[in-house]
């Protein structure tokens, strides 16, 4: 199974917008969401599909990571898409409202081979969502906080407080699986600071990186979820101190005081992971 534990930023794109698609490209997006589901028309499904087929034979996206997010289950579009999916490019399949482990295991049984991210978008998913986590294939967790929201009839709050237990779900049941997690869309892409809040917020609740609606929200993403200065120093510190120790024929390390064990070393070490991107 693929790590996507480093992936900072993921940048939604619907796949009928060749100019947004260019554009991408370019950008510092750690990766790209081509989507056939909500942004999307019914009747310009067909023709998007084609066109992010066409997106990811041609190539030229660098290091950063290319999904496709299909249409759900049970839709009129969604064999089509889970076909197209399968084309050379794409690094994984992104599924919305995956509500249960048994959709999680027949979706995986049907992207041949392919790294699903399942989306958790519904009450019945959060309370599934450590078993959707543990399915085999199953890549990462991406939050759907509107159509939660919706469901949970919860009033608007710019702390996100009617969502802290969901959030938090989502961030346990993807640890417990070992796999990535990914916190949803700030829809007000023309308010820097908001969605600096909310991107700060979900890194302290654990996610590993946040999906994205806007191009301009890609730096201040990459910069929130990036390691400081002083914390890669750091983990390197902690890192040489430790080895020394080992060298030294210890097995506990100290620095500055605290004790370094081979837990804090796993963490420094995914820490420096974090500060490379990955383009």
């Amino acid at each position: 199974m693929i790590d996507l534990t480093t992936l900072r930023s993921v940048l939604y794109l619907p796949a009928n917008r060749p100019s947004a698609i260019a554009k991408a490209r370019t950008l510092a997006a750690d990766a790209v969401i081509l989507d056939l589901e909500d942004a999307v028309q019914s009747d310009a499904k067909p023709d998007a599909r084609a066109a992010a087929v066409t997106a990811a034979l041609d190539g030229g996206w660098g290091g950063k990571r290319l999904f496709l997010r299909v249409n759900g289950i049970g839709t009129p579009w969604h064999e089509a898409d889970m076909a197209a999916a399968g084309e050379k490019g794409f690094a994984g399949i992104v599924v919305p409202k995956v509500d249960s482990a048994g959709e999680a295991q027949r979706l995986v049984a049907h992207a041949g081979g392919r790294p699903v991210l399942a989306m958790i978008e519904t009450p019945a998913a959060v309370l599934n969502a450590a078993a959707i986590a543990a399915v085999p294939g199953i890549a990462a967790l991406v939050a759907g906080m509107a159509d939660l929201a919706k469901a949970l009839n919860c009033g608007a709050d710019p702390e996100r407080r009617p969502l802290l237990y969901s959030l938090s779900a989502i961030v346990l049941a993807a640890r417990a699986a070992g796999i990535a997690c990914f916190d949803g869309v700030c829809t007000e892409f023309r308010n820097e600071a908001a969605f600096i809040a909310e991107a700060a917020q979900g890194k302290m609740l654990g996610f590993d990186g946040k999906t994205l609606i806007h191009p301009s929200q890609v730096d201040p993403c990459n910069r929130v979820f990036s390691p400081t200065e002083a914390e890669v120093a750091q983990a390197h510190a902690m890192i040489a101190a430790y080895e020394a120790a080992l060298a030294a024929g210890r097995g506990v390390a100290t620095l500055d005081g605290q004790m370094v064990e081979v837990l804090h070393i796993d963490q420094a070490r995914h820490l420096l992971a974090r500060a490379t991107p990955p383009h």
